[in-house]
């Protein structure tokens, strides 16, 4: 069985990607300092406690499991904190990969899947967006992502490296056997931050920007069931196993759904009324966002199977009932 050493791994979408490698006949060895990971999530391969800053532990792991290849999950991934901490960001994100690159040229390992995201588009100019697109992040969390891939594309013309830069949109849903699923602390998602507003864990839900260019004046965003992205990491795994060489695609639906829309969604699902706040646009934020799929299509034999909104919420309402303690084991 192969091995592959999965940064992130008890993170929301390295543990879905965990359970996909498994199904897939590899096993998965989480790397993951449990900062925003969970213990829990691990239930597929071993966990192995470490930061991805640390070249020694790092070397460490790859030396004993010498895994085939690297899916890399592990980053801080909160667009305001990136802005008002860019430091933390520029250390973790970039630092921290450089340090995982170059444990990785030591061992001989030279695939690696990366998660990266839209936000090196910025706000784009064309809709749907397409990979020729120019990447121009507006915030610090979307630099360290593009620092990333260029490195990547670096490290392939000196060094061999074969990788995959994955760019998902808006990751939502959780595993529809309720095993793992979305777990943020703080949490700034939509769809669970709805249930949590339904629950009566928060208030109300803030709706930033109701009087946009779009046909309920809400922001369109494209949603990417988890499980569906888990499933592109492995084909893109796959593809690099088989010979493939550098690519980066988008990961997404191909539509979009407007913030009212989704917060229809989780009313029918929940069977119960979200309780919102109508707040001013927060800046940066585009009116619509969607992928082109057409890459992911034709270089992976990519399609996303969730892609009716009410199934998506619903596989996250089942998770967000679980049954579960006051606070989550780290």
């Amino acid at each position: 069985m192969s091995r592959i050493l999965v940064t992130g791994g008890a993170g929301y979408i390295g543990s879905h990607a965990c359970k996909t490698l498994a199904a897939n006949g590899f096993e998965p060895v989480s790397f993951d300092n449990l900062v925003y990971g969970h213990r829990d999530a691990v239930k597929w391969g071993p966990l192995e406690e470490g930061d991805i800053t640390d070249r020694e532990r790092i070397s460490e792991v790859l030396g004993r499991y010498k895994p085939v290849a690297v899916m890399h999950f592990a980053a801080y991934a909160y667009v305001g904190e990136s802005v008002q901490d860019p430091a933390k960001y520029y250390a973790n994100n970039v630092g921290g990969s450089l340090t995982l690159l170059a444990a990785m040229r030591n061992a001989g390992i030279n695939k690696i899947v990366f998660s990266s995201s839209c936000a090196t588009y910025g706000v784009p100019e064309h809709v749907p967006i397409v990979e020729t697109e120019k990447q121009a992040p507006i915030n610090p969390y979307g630099m360290t992502k593009l620092i990333v891939e260029n490195v990547l594309r670096d490290y392939g013309t000196a060094y061999g490296l074969r990788s995959a830069s994955l760019r998902y949109f808006n990751a939502c849903g959780a595993d529809p056997d309720a095993e793992i699923g979305e777990d943020h602390d703080p949490e700034t998602h939509l769809i669970p931050r709805a249930m949590m507003a339904v629950s009566g864990e928060i208030p109300e839900l803030d709706l930033f920007g109701t009087d946009y260019d779009t046909p309920d004046g809400t922001c369109i965003r494209d949603y990417v069931h988890v499980t569906d992205l888990a499933d592109a990491h492995v084909k893109a795994l796959q593809r690099l196993l088989d010979g493939g060489q550098t690519f980066g695609l988008n990961l997404g639906t191909g539509s979009g759904f407007s913030v009212r829309e989704v917060i229809a969604a989780v009313e029918r699902v929940s069977e119960r009324k979200v309780p919102v706040n109508e707040q001013p646009r927060r800046a940066g934020d585009p009116p619509v966002l969607v992928a082109d799929v057409a890459q992911a299509k034709r270089v992976l034999d990519f399609e996303a199977r969730f892609t009716d909104i009410d199934e998506i919420v619903n596989t996250a309402w089942n998770w967000h009932q679980r049954p579960r303690p006051q606070q989550s084991v780290r």
